[in-house]
C-alpha cells in the first residue's frame, strides 16, 4: 500500500485509452463506492490560473495552497513527491483509489494494451511487476500464453467487477478478522466486575469470546494491566491497554497497535443479549473498504460503537482524533464513511451495567441457562 489501502494502477503507453477506460470504470463503481483518482505525470498542469488569488499567493512563495468552495477543494503543493503523506491524507475517505500511470511502482496494475501490443513486452521480459490483469483491444484468448487474467477493453462492466473482486479478496487475504472483548471498564455502577457475571452458562468474558470465536480467527480480551490476574486463567489471550484513561477507544487502539493488519470485531463485555446471529451478520456483511461496519438501531437511530468491526484503515483516523482530544467511538462512527447495518431488534445490544439491570434480567428469566446471574443478584440483595 503506497497511497491507499485499496489502490489499482492503470498502466499503458500514451494513446492506449487509459483515461477513457478509467472514466468508464468510475461510472460503474461510483454508485456504491467512493472513488478517488490520481493521475501522475501530467506536464505543467495548472489548477490555479494566472491572476487568481491562489496563483498570486503561491507565486509569492507559499509552499502549499488550498482552495475550496461548498462543493470541492483543491491542493497545490511544492513538497517533495517522495513523501506519500499528502496523498494518503487526501485520499483517506475514498473506498478505492484508481491511479493512472506510475507503472514503475509496486502497485497492483491493470495493463492497458494498445493495438500494437508494445507494452506486453514488459510483461514478457519481467520489467513490470504486480500486473494483475491485461486489458486488451482484441481477442483475450490470444493472450493466453501470458497466464494472466485478460479482459476485453470494451467490457467495462467486467473490468469494474474484476477490480472490486480483486480488492475485496486481497483484503480478506491480507487482513485477518480478529475479535476483541472490551473488558477494561471499572464497573463502578455495577459494584463488581461486569465481565465476570454469568448471564449464561459462562461468565460474560468467556461467553462473549465464544461468540466471536465462531467468526474470528483469533479472539483477545482487552483489559487494564491490573485485571490480568483475574482474567489470565480463562485461556483467552489478553491485550492490556497502552492508551490509558480514554475508555473503549483505548482498548481498540491498543489492539490495533498490537496487530495493525487485522480488522477488529469488538464487543463489550456487558451485552448479555448479544447472540450468534448478530455476530454472524456483522462479520458476513462487513465492508473492508470502509472505516468500519456497525449497526444502526432502527428505533433510536443511533450507531452502536461497542459491537462493530473496525478495519485497519481506521487506525490513523482514530489516532488523529485521539490527538485532538476526541476519544469517542460514537463520534468517530458518526463522522466516518462506514457500512451501516440495520439492527431490527432494538434490545439485542442493550447493555446491563448496574444492579437494577441485573434484577430485570433475572425477573424476566434471562435468555441463558447459567445460575451466576441469580447468585450475583442474591448477593446484592436484588
Amino acid at each position: 500500500m503506497l497511497f491507499h489501502p485499496f489502490e489499482i494502477a492503470f498502466c499503458g503507453y500514451s494513446g492506449s485509452g487509459k483515461t477513457t477506460l478509467i472514466a468508464g470504470v468510475v461510472r460503474h463503481l461510483s454508485a456504491k463506492l467512493s472513488i478517488a483518482y490520481y493521475k501522475h505525470g501530467c506536464h505543467r498542469f495548472a489548477i490555479d490560473r494566472e491572476g487568481k488569488d491562489s496563483w498570486t499567493v503561491r507565486e509569492a512563495g507559499a509552499a502549499t495552497v488550498m482552495i475550496s468552495d461548498p462543493e470541492k477543494k483543491a491542493v497545490v503543493t511544492r513538497y517533495s513527491p517522495t513523501s506519500q503523506l499528502l496523498e494518503r491524507h487526501v485520499f483517506a475517505d475514498a473506498d478505492l483509489l484508481l491511479v493512472e500511470g506510475l507503472k514503475e511502482l509496486p502497485l497492483p496494475k491493470l495493463l492497458v494494451v494498445d493495438a500494437e501490443r508494445r507494452i506486453v513486452e514488459l510483461v514478457s521480459n519481467g520489467t513490470l511487476a504486480n500486473v494483475i490483469a491485461l486489458v486488451v483491444p482484441d481477442d483475450p484468448a490470444s493472450y493466453a500464453s501470458f497466464g494472466i487474467p485478460t479482459l476485453q477493453r470494451d467490457s467495462v462492466s467486467d473490468i469494474a467487477s474484476f477490480i472490486e473482486s480483486f480488492v475485496l479478496d486481497h483484503s480478506l487475504q491480507e487482513h485477518p478478522l480478529y475479535g476483541l472483548v472490551l473488558a477494561g471498564g471499572r464497573s463502578s455502577r455495577m459494584g463488581s466486575d461486569k465481565a465476570l457475571i454469568a448471564y449464561h452458562a459462562d461468565n460474560q468474558l468467556v461467553h462473549t469470546a465464544s461468540l466471536l470465536q465462531q467468526q474470528c480467527s483469533n479472539v483477545f480480551i482487552s483489559c487494564r494491566e491490573e485485571q490480568v490476574g483475574a482474567y489470565h486463567n480463562f485461556g483467552i489471550p489478553l491485550i492490556t491497554d497502552t492508551y490509558l484513561g480514554i475508555g473503549p477507544m483505548g482498548g481498540l487502539l491498543s489492539a490495533q497497535q498490537a496487530r495493525p493488519d487485522a480488522a477488529w470485531v469488538v464487543a463489550a463485555c456487558d451485552l448479555p443479549f448479544l447472540d450468534e446471529a448478530i455476530v454472524e451478520q456483522l462479520c458476513s456483511q462487513r465492508n473492508p473498504m470502509r472505516f468500519a461496519t456497525a449497526f444502526r438501531n432502527s428505533q433510536s437511530g443511533r450507531i452502536e460503537p461497542l459491537c462493530a468491526c473496525y478495519e485497519p484503515k481506521s487506525r490513523n483516523r482514530l489516532i488523529l482524533r485521539h490527538i485532538e482530544g476526541n476519544n469517542s467511538l460514537s463520534s468517530f462512527l458518526d463522522n466516518a464513511r462506514i457500512e451501516e447495518l440495520t439492527l431490527h431488534n432494538s434490545g439485542a445490544l442493550q447493555n446491563i451495567n448496574d444492579p437494577a439491570g441485573t434484577r430485570l434480567w433475572v425477573q424476566a428469566g434471562g435468555s441463558g441457562g447459567g445460575e451466576g446471574e441469580r447468585e450475583i443478584c442474591e448477593r446484592k440483595g436484588c
